[in-house]
């Protein structure tokens, strides 16, 4: 059996290049002509560990191939994969134009029965969207075809996304019927014989359940980043504290490290959509309102930490940045911390000198600032020369042990102020540079 999946994304292209690697053949469909083609050669569209070499693997053995045209495979497959994008909207709620567009046209065009699955992560009771808008197109057709409707929502951490596929702490499945729970649990069999969770619910939870692990995430960041930022007006060390809570297994260690705040594709955009949803009901999340407002003022940290250190006065400064991505291991910058830095730096009159291993491009794309004010370096040491200041937004593995000396010799000003707590203090302090992390 074929798959189908529509959507050439993060999500649908390591979707399709892992169940190809479990041996599955695989079509992927996009509307963009021009990435389909280079995807037929092989190029890779996005930034991600370990894809390039996998894409080369499954397409060179057949079992992947492209198209922009779902009409041309849509008697080839059963089951077809929804994976394209939810952008938000200006209300924080999830665009679900593009979700809908491909349901009309699998209405449109299926001649056999279809198990269309959700894999974007789309608010809780789309999928009864999905099936309406369905099911009208093929009753404008007036013919009676059979199919079914799933939610399997993904999980997927960007830098580590093949990983996560393949070796998944849980599959979330949603389903209605019998015969698409069959069709599902045969997909994803060979993930079952390694004793992976499969983890079967009815739609609506299936939905929500992944709004809920991102709001809990991002719930878990925002409140150590409250925590670290009270330990530094009080004296505590917020990484002792982490470390003490850490150790308590009701809480557990993972996403209790304070920082400049969280950023990407998820974590954002579905605190915002979770907490419309829940406005639409006629429920507030205050929580999670409470979780966005300090993620937002957690971003401008740095931004306050320096101006206070100039005694608010940036004008003509050079500010170094190591660091565009909203985490290591990928080239997205979408709501990244970067992007506000730059902005409030350049509006108090500073220019930036700014490094990252593979992001710069991307940063280009997504800054509003004039780029003028911007020079992109060609390396960690470069952005440095004369810096005012260094601003470690982005914990990538080259940035974790610089050359201090290097780093005193080539800025004007030797003051690092340490966006993920990476560095320690007294390494700096002996070395001749003033450092200030977040939360100590």
């Amino acid at each position: 059996m074929k798959i189908g999946i529509v959507g050439t994304g993060y999500v649908g292209l390591v979707s399709g290049a892992c169940l190809a690697e479990m041996g599955l053949e695989v079509v992927c469909i996009d509307v963009d002509k021009q990435k389909i083609e280079k995807l037929k050669k092989g190029v890779n569209p996005i930034y991600e560990p370990g894809l390039d070499d996998l894409l080369q693997k499954v397409i060179t053995a057949g079992r992947l191939s492209f198209t922009d045209s779902l009409g041309e495979v849509i008697d080839q497959v059963e089951i077809i994969f929804s994976a394209v994008g939810t952008p938000p909207g200006e209300d924080g709620s999830a665009d679900l134009r593009y979700v809908l567009e491909v349901a009309r046209e699998i209405g449109q065009k299926m001649n056999s029965y279809k198990l269309v699955v959700t894999k974007s992560t789309v608010p809780v009771g789309t999928a009864m969207k999905v099936r309406a808008a369905l099911q009208e197109e093929l009753d404008k057709r007036g013919v009676d075809i059979p199919f079914d409707v799933a939610s399997n929502p993904e999980f997927l951490k960007e830098g580590d996304a093949v990983k996560d596929f393949l070796n998944p702490d849980r599959v979330v499945i949603g389903v209605d019927s019998e015969r698409a729970r069959e069709l599902l649990t045969w997909l994803y069999r060979p993930l079952q014989l390694n004793n992976f969770r499969v983890i079967f619910m009815d739609i609506l939870s299936a939905e929500m359940t992944k709004y809920a692990a991102n709001a809990m995430l991002a719930t878990r960041i925002s409140f150590m980043n409250d925590i670290a930022n009270l330990c530094e007006m009080v004296g505590a060390d917020v990484n002792m504290v982490r470390k003490g809570i850490g150790s308590d297994t009701r809480i557990g260690n993972k996403f209790l490290y304070p920082g400049a705040g969280y950023g990407g594709s998820c974590f954002p955009k579905d605190v915002k959509a979770l907490i419309r949803t829940a406005d639409e009901t006629g429920y507030e999340m205050r929580v999670l309102k409470a979780v966005e407002a300090v993620n937002a003022d957690q971003k401008r940290l740095l931004f306050n930490k320096l101006s206070a250190y100039y005694g608010g006065n940036l004008q003509g400064k050079k500010i170094a940045m190591w660091g565009l991505a909203f985490k290591p291991e990928t080239d997205d910058v979408r709501e990244a911390t970067s992007l506000v830095l730059a902005e409030l730096l350049t509006s108090a009159g500073a220019t930036l000198s700014v490094y990252d291993p593979v992001a710069a491009e991307r940063f280009a794309e997504y800054t509003t600032v004039d780029a003028s004010l911007i020079n992109y370096a060609a390396d960690k040491y470069e952005a440095l020369e004369d810096a005012d200041a260094l601003l470690m937004v982005t914990e990538w593995k080259e940035f974790r042990i610089p050359s201090w000396k290097v780093i005193k010799k080539l800025m004007k000003r030797p003051v690092v102020f340490d966006g993920r707590n990476i560095y320690d203090r007294t390494e700096l302090e002996y070395n001749g540079l003033e450092y200030s992390c977040i939360g100590g």
